[in-house]
């Protein structure tokens, strides 16, 4: 692949346009073509003001700048996009159109021409279907914001040459990006893999164990950076139930990937988020103040081993240890004691639960008691406590159980591979860490022990074990969470 070969892009929106800044940053001529009138070039004007802002900035050099423009062009027919050796479509994300389109464009392009489509979840086999050269499309998802995620999901449909998929990646890197391969499924590697992240906090406001500012909390404090409710805020409960009912649908009806009720009563009521002005929430999240720690220690025994407990350890040196195997972790002051959940409720462990810890640095804790002894004993360790009602798995451990379990399901299936999915998860959606790296950090046995007990209360199917995941837990050695 010719390092400075023409690329031509279709769409001057947000997508398209963040495309075009980072081929010509890379050295590489860019037509831009958008079916508007005028639309390309009011993009290139905006983009123009986007890099001066860089040169003020002392982001960018000015004569970097003037080189990058130099080498955008606005064109106003499909003809004029002959002479690309890669062309990318960021229109809108409807299957009729963009088939449309990439036929348009491979009959004007040379046969060893590339085409790419910016797709987020349509099938790369789908798009292909009908062109003369099927081997030629590869997906080339990027992240929003372009010049600043360094994800790029390389997809592969069934038609799609291996050579041409490494063309895509090599270009990628040399774009300053990081590709990670993905065979065209629904959702590719990082939409499939998120939906837990939100479908978890949907089903627990359906189940009111909380409000949405207490269950963002407690994701907050396990790393994320903003929890589900907020996120779906940002995006838009439109776009988000959409996305959801695409990979639903394209799955034929898997329960675990079944829309919500609470979230398309949003929609219904037009509470779509922040370009409606209310969703969840009305104006910024809530946040709490950071917890004060009691001016005397309280004492405290902690139970048990396992990531969790270690944790504390870290956060309470010094405090007595029990070393024989109690059947649950967790801490004990007196006659109160507080575990860990395990999957089970409250009720059925025998004594209150607390969520998993999940992050070095986590400010709060989901616990299913309102016992202000038990807010004390968190606040020894620097947690809030967040009261939860009494529900199968809380909200940290079942969310990561569950992402961990469509991860395992994803690379099982040859979507992607173990580290292409930690990789894409930390990128793409700035997770903490990768679904990989929590099943080494709390072991595949306690995830399966964690998902069965709630399969057992809830008997749904979208707690299925994914074999994999089943398989590593009967060759784990046993972890407590």
């Amino acid at each position: 692949m010719e390092d400075l070969m023409s690329v031509g892009v279709v769409g001057a929106g947000v997508m398209g346009i963040g495309i075009v800044q980072v081929a010509a940053l890379a050295g590489h001529p860019v037509k831009l073509l958008d079916a508007r009138e005028g639309a390309a070039a009011a993009a290139i004007v905006r983009l123009g003001d986007t890099l001066a802002t860089l040169v003020s900035k002392g982001r960018l050099a000015a004569d970097a700048r003037d080189a990058a423009l130099a080498r955008i062009e606005a064109v106003s027919e499909v003809a004029q996009l002959a002479g690309c050796g890669l062309a990318i479509e960021a229109i809108v994300e409807q299957v009729e159109p963009k088939r449309t389109l990439l036929r348009q464009l491979e009959a004007v392009l040379a046969p060893q021409a590339l085409l790419a489509s910016n797709t987020s979840s349509l099938s790369i086999t789908l798009l292909a279907n009908g062109l003369s050269r099927p081997e030629r499309l590869v997906g080339m998802h990027f992240f929003n914001p372009v010049p600043l995620m360094r994800l790029v999901e390389v997809v592969s449909g069934a038609e799609t040459d291996p050579a041409a998929a490494a063309q895509v990646e090599a270009l990628a890197r040399a774009w300053g990006k990081q590709p990670v391969h993905a065979a065209s499924t629904p959702g590719f590697i990082v939409n499939r893999i998120a939906r837990p992240f939100y479908a978890e906090t949907l089903a627990l406001l359906q189940e009111r164990a909380a409000a949405p500012e207490v269950l963002d909390a407690c994701l907050r404090a396990a790393g994320f950076r903003m929890g589900p409710c907020e996120l779906m805020d940002l995006i838009g409960h439109d776009t988000n139930a959409l996305v959801t009912r695409a990979v639903w649908e394209a799955n034929f009806g898997d329960r675990r990937y079944q829309p919500s009720l609470i979230q398309q009563a949003l929609v219904d009521g037009g509470r779509l988020g922040r370009k409606s002005g209310r969703g969840f929430f009305v104006g910024p999240a809530p946040r709490w103040p950071v917890v004060q720690r009691p001016a005397a220690a309280l004492p405290i025994t902690l139970v048990g081993r396992g990531p969790n407990v270690e944790m504390l350890v870290r956060r309470l040196p010094g405090v007595a240890r029990e070393s024989t195997e109690a059947g649950w972790s967790g801490l004990r002051s007196g006659s109160l004691e507080l575990a860990f959940t395990d999957g089970r409720c409250a009720y059925e462990a025998g004594r209150p639960l607390m969520d998993w810890l999940a992050h070095e640095q986590a400010d709060a804790l989901g616990v299913t008691t309102d016992d202000a002894q038990v807010a004390d004993l968190l606040a020894c360790a620097g947690l809030r406590a967040m009261v939860l009602r009494d529900t199968p798995g809380l909200v940290v451990a079942r969310t990561l159980a569950m992402l961990v379990n469509e991860a395992s399901d994803a690379v099982w299936q040859g979507v992607c591979t173990e580290e292409g999915a930690d990789t894409a998860m930390r990128l793409g959606v700035n997770y903490p860490d990768g679904p990989f790296a929590w099943r080494r950090l709390f072991g595949a046995e306690a995830l399966c022990s964690l998902l069965d007990h709630i399969w057992t209360q809830t008997r749904s199917e979208r707690y299925r074990i994914s074999p994999p995941l089943r398989a590593a837990s009967t060759s784990a050695t046993p972890c407590k969470p």
